[in-house]
């Protein structure tokens, strides 16, 4: 096993946070200029929201099938094909295609995305000591976080300055340089064997894990947090470009700076998992990103940008506690468990994306906290549940001894 501050857990840690920030950099690039879209092809801020949410909900879809191939033919042949996919998917884009071709495109960015998202932390897993693990989930997430505020913040103020094709342009160049260090540097895995011809086994699998209440729990607790999280951003930009603040595109994408507040909350929550309880850790996420939504109640741009730093470190805080439980609590098949839990999220992202807009169509930000504070109190009922796990298991071990 790869143990903590080796050089080797240095080297296998940054490959893999390389390659989350290339994936992450590519799902979020067009986020910040869907207001942007919406002007040049003449749609509905819901409509446009499939520029997003097509890669997404592609994403969630394809985690579990990219798993299970995992099993079946290694974690890093899965991982290398979806990050060599990605910048051919991105000139693919520059081809100025129709708006559904181009949702198209986008959706199978998804699909490349999954190849990776799937399988990265159950390699991280299998060939990581426990104490390197928890060390270095942080570093990954963090990675996730960082690969999105750059996709966002390149995305925006490129569409800004130039066009949006020279932004997809942009982010496919770099990819192609990050992808071949991460191929050239991230060694194959030597505590997994890959087993063919088990199809219907790794099915049970899925259902094993989802009959797991305690699993699936925090599967729900992913998807929801993700809803509110991403969503609340999105949101967020619509009501900047537009009156009384109407803020240029790429200006408004410096809000995505506010994920620095995650960024530095997930390497937090690794601590955390280390010293104290998780369902007490995702009620503090939570509460903190809920404070934060109300405090965008406010109209004042400062306050907007303590609100969303508040919203982005409580959600990440909450994700990496999330996922970390799964990835841990999963007796076998790892890589099907983390890839469910990363369905649920991804599929969260993208329901939530339709339902907060819509909110925001009907009646501004007032009616988006209203919808947003039902989501807050399912999560907090959520954490109610898995705390009901934690305590009787507890009390089982103390029986036992």
């Amino acid at each position: 096993m790869i143990e903590r501050d080796t050089p080797q857990y240095r080297q296998v840690s940054f490959g893999l946070a390389l390659g989350a920030f290339i994936v992450f950099c590519n799902l979020y690039l067009f986020q910040p200029i869907l207001p942007h879209m919406a002007e040049v092809y003449q749609l509905s801020e819901t409509k446009v929201n499939w520029l997003f949410a097509a890669s997404t909900l592609a994403l969630s879809v394809t985690l579990v099938p990219w798993a299970i191939c995992s099993e079946a033919f290694g974690r890093r042949k899965i991982m290398m094909i979806g990050l060599l996919t990605l910048p051919l998917l991105g000139f693919i884009l520059l081809l100025h295609p129709t708006w559904w071709i181009l949702v198209t495109a986008r959706a199978l960015t998804g699909v490349a995305i999954a190849a990776f998202a799937s399988v990265a932390v159950a390699y991280m897993v299998e060939e990581f000591s426990p104490q390197a693990f928890q060390a270095a989930i942080g570093g990954y997430i963090a990675a996730n976080s960082l690969g999105g505020i750059c996709g966002r913040i390149l995305g925006g103020n490129l569409t800004d300055l130039f066009n949006w094709e020279t932004a997809v342009a942009v982010v496919s160049v770099l990819s192609i340089a990050g992808v071949l260090y991460v191929y050239f540097r991230l060694p194959p895995q030597q505590h997994f064997t890959p087993r063919k011809g088990q199809f219907l086994q790794h099915q049970r699998s899925v259902l094993m894990h989802l009959r797991q209440r305690k699993l699936w729990l925090a599967m729900l607790f992913g998807g929801a947090n993700f809803a509110l999280f991403v969503n609340l951003y999105t949101v967020m930009g619509f009501r900047l470009v537009s009156a009384p603040y109407s803020i240029p595109v790429g200006f408004a994408s410096l809000i995505f700076i506010c994920y620095l507040g995650g960024t530095l909350s997930s390497r937090l929550a690794s601590r955390w998992l280390r010293h104290h309880n998780t369902v007490t850790g995702l009620i503090a996420g939570t509460c903190l990103s809920l404070s934060g939504m109300w405090l965008a109640m406010i109209e004042s741009l400062p306050m907007i940008i303590i609100a969303l730093i508040c919203i982005s470190s409580g959600a990440f805080f909450s994700h990496t506690l999330a996922y970390a439980w799964v990835s841990q609590h999963a007796k076998q098949a790892k890589a099907t468990a983390t890839a469910l839990y990363l369905v649920h999220y991804y599929l969260g992202g993208s329901l939530g994306g339709f339902f907060l807009i819509a909110c925001w169509q009907y009646g501004g930000w007032h009616t988006v906290v209203a919808g947003g504070t039902v989501i807050y109190l399912f999560l907090l009922t959520l954490c109610w549940r898995l705390k009901e796990f934690d305590t009787y298991q507890a009390q089982q071990h103390t029986n036992s001894i």
